[in-house]
């Protein structure tokens, strides 16, 4: 299992950033939003899905990480140079907490990743499964994965996940919060 921090110090790609971390508790969120700015990069992330290839990391793009403390999945809704959303990248977690201060997520493999044109790629079972046999992961943790992220796959299709709606307001409270600092 990975721990991640949110915000991403071991990624050499960035050169130069902003980092800000909010703990929060709203109606309908409880835990932490970080905004990382990705002011200069080494070089540009690109990925493929579906033959086609999307810039997700380069000069002045933005990564909101939004880490709700009693669900098993965290959500990165990446924005382009210009703020418009690139796709949201949902992780499937063990564990959301905090440590020495820092908000982590344990990953555990499986991924949802939603294309602003509505398209939803399912990413990584296969990962689940390496990790399961290896015993990197026990059987409950394999079911809590799978079960998380189906209950999450069958929320984005019946457009009742609320984090891609709060991820914008989310995203608007840290650019302010930068602006007051």
């Amino acid at each position: 299992m990975k721990r991640r921090y949110l915000h991403r110090n071991d990624w050499k790609r960035i050169v130069s950033r902003e980092y800000k971390e909010l703990q929060i508790d709203e109606e309908g969120f409880y835990g932490y939003i970080s905004l990382l700015k990705m002011k200069e990069v080494s070089q540009p992330l690109v990925v493929k899905y579906l033959e086609k290839e999307i810039c997700i990391a380069d000069h002045q793009y933005s990564w909101l990480y939004q880490l709700p403390l009693n669900e098993h999945f965290a959500i990165t809704t990446m924005f382009d140079s210009h703020n418009n959303i690139i796709q949201w990248y949902i992780d499937i977690t063990y564990k959301n907490g905090i440590k020495n201060g820092e908000a982590f997520m344990d990953d555990l493999f499986l991924d949802i990743i939603v294309l602003p044109t509505g398209k939803i790629i399912e990413k990584d079972q296969d990962e689940l499964q390496v990790a399961l046999e290896n015993n990197i992961i026990t059987r409950e943790q394999y079911e809590l994965a799978f079960n998380t992220f189906h209950q999450v796959l069958n929320q984005i299709q019946t457009n009742t996940f609320p984090y891609f709606t709060l991820a914008t307001k989310h995203f608007q409270k840290l650019n302010h919060f930068a602006k007051l600092q």
